[in-house]
């Protein structure tokens, strides 16, 4: 365990590793530290190139396919962003995070907060508590830090934005005036690389 504190959760490089590990993705599954650096700063190139699309801040529930769905592509909320990102590697979240809750339904915050009884593959991986718990499932979840400085480009990170409504978003590979690395994420004005420690 590295770290502790409550203000945000960093997801390692072994989330994607165990998450390939678990898809037929051998092609981009990291085999050591360098093949998983290598992917974290990919996920961040992702992520910032995510951030010269113009979308527009929608919660709406939409109907969209399976596998590889995406709501349109003008709109979106921040687990959007997340999905983009990944998807760009050739990992869809959509497919991954429903084949868990298949077999695993009701570790999933699925009863209590949203009273379902059955899996949901147009908004269960749009969610963020269902994609921390997806996250941690596939592997070690870092613990959370106030230090700026404990947080490494590609990591996903969660926070509150207060009144119980959870946000993610990806540590990029761009430094704010402050120093520390900026988050991608969207809400409200579209996708930005914004200083989120401070």
């Amino acid at each position: 365990m590295r770290r502790v504190a409550t203000y945000l959760v960093a997801l390692s490089c072994l989330v994607p590793v165990a998450l390939l590990c678990t898809s037929l993705l051998a092609d981009v599954y990291p085999q050591n530290e360098a093949q998983c650096q290598a992917f974290l700063h990919r996920l961040s190139d992702a992520a910032i190139e995510r951030t010269h699309h113009s979308v527009r801040y929608d919660p709406a529930y939409v109907r969209i396919p399976y596998p590889a769905g995406d709501v349109p592509s003008d709109t979106g909320v921040c687990t959007d962003e997340v999905i983009r990102s990944y998807r760009a590697l050739g990992i869809d979240l959509q497919k991954e995070v429903h084949g868990d809750m298949q077999a695993n339904f009701w570790k999933y915050p699925n009863h209590v907060r949203w009273m379902l009884r059955h899996t949901d593959t147009n908004i269960d991986h749009r969610r963020v508590p269902k994609l921390m718990l997806f996250f941690e499932r596939q592997g070690e979840q870092l613990l959370s830090s106030k230090n700026a400085a404990d947080y490494n480009v590609g990591e996903l990170v969660t926070w509150d934005l207060g009144g119980g409504v959870p946000h993610i978003g990806i540590v990029a590979d761009m430094k704010s005036a402050s120093g520390h690395y900026k988050i991608v994420h969207i809400i409200g004005q579209g996708p930005k690389a914004e200083d989120a420690f401070i």
